[in-house]
């Protein structure tokens, strides 16, 4: 029913953005005007899904590249609905960015509903993927059967920098592809990139090498830092929400299980994700007798910070989440 309905809300935005398309109507963000480029002619306009992708899109396509990034800081990716706007933006982009491993299930519909004829770039081909979540596998088979176990593979790729050298190194690809001329700029932009990723990936891995291991327990909102754990070896106790996606809510038995794992293995804090409600955490930290990390200090799960920030792009929102995660288990 849900998927139903979200076809008919995308087929009625379809109708109304080619109103808009005639009207010339479009915010600045959503516009998918291809500004004049530093290199000379028109900047290539490209759509990018996520806040993540469309940062990576920024970073190697430079000024030669008008991203308009469909879904918004803060905003919940996996129950996304797409706008008129969206959908005109698409319609008139040469080249749609993705982050693929059925994140954007909402993209295809709409791309087939704004007409686009362009290249779509999935980001996450050639990444070595996690099935299902650290929770909920086992719980998949038992209520699908085993034939299903196993099929859901986690999409959070961007948790592992060694993983978003092969994103950016697609969408490098996907822009030349696009823009042949420019080739050579994006191939440079590329080098200079994969280099800030790495002292990154450098970076995490000393930060958790001042941590002993005992104390390296993580607990989150939802099951988004899969990849992030398994690179740093982290041991993830469990979540809030107990799922890839955000939809999913605890059972009685799960919370109170959930609670009883924190004092088990003592499990020092719960961390709240800046794009989810703190409240159901709160609860349960309560209970088990442990610390909420929120606010300020909320994790990036699903999205990056405000534009403008340094949490607004990848890097600085990496950053953030080890600096927050080290110094609550440390202290």
């Amino acid at each position: 029913m849900k998927h139903r309905q979200r076809i008919l809300w995308i087929a009625a935005a379809a109708a109304t953005a080619t109103v808009l398309a005639g009207c010339g109507s479009g915010s600045d963000d959503n516009a998918g005007q291809a500004a004049p480029a530093a290199s000379g002619g028109a900047a290539l306009a490209v759509v990018a899904t996520t806040p993540e992708v469309a940062d990576f899109v920024r970073n190697i396509g430079g000024s030669d590249v008008a991203v308009t990034q469909i879904i918004k800081p803060n905003v919940d990716p996996h129950d996304y609905e797409p706008t008129p706007a969206d959908i005109k933006a698409i319609g008139e982009a040469k080249i749609v960015v993705k982050n693929g491993v059925g994140l954007e299930e909402w993209l295809d519909r709409t791309i087939e509903s704004a007409g686009f004829k362009g290249a779509v770039v999935d980001s996450s081909q050639g990444v070595t993927l996690r099935e299902g979540g650290h929770e909920e596998g086992e719980e998949h088979a038992e209520e699908e059967g085993e034939e299903h176990a196993g099929e859901e593979h986690d999409p959070h790729i961007w948790h592992n920098p060694q993983n978003v050298k092969i994103m950016v190194a697609n969408i490098e690809k996907g822009l030349a592809a696009a823009d042949p001329s420019r080739a050579a700029t994006f191939a440079k932009n590329l080098t200079a990139y994969a280099a800030q990723i790495d002292k990154l990936d450098a970076d995490n891995e000393a930060a958790y090498a001042g941590l002993p291991p005992a104390e390296r327990k993580l607990v989150t909102n939802h099951d988004a830092f899969g990849y992030y754990v398994d690179r740093y070896k982290l041991e993830f106790v469990g979540s809030v929400i107990p799922s890839l996606d955000t939809s999913a809510e605890l059972s009685a038995k799960q919370l109170s299980d959930l609670v009883a794992k924190i004092k088990a293995t003592g499990a020092k804090a719960i961390f709240t994700e800046s794009s989810l409600p703190p409240k159901s955490a709160e609860a349960i930290a309560q209970q088990a007798g442990v610390k909420v990390i929120g606010g300020e200090d909320a994790l990036y799960g699903d999205s990056l910070g405000a534009p403008g920030t340094p949490e607004g792009t990848y890097l600085g929102a990496e950053r953030h989440n080890t600096e927050v995660i080290v110094s609550a288990l440390a202290g």
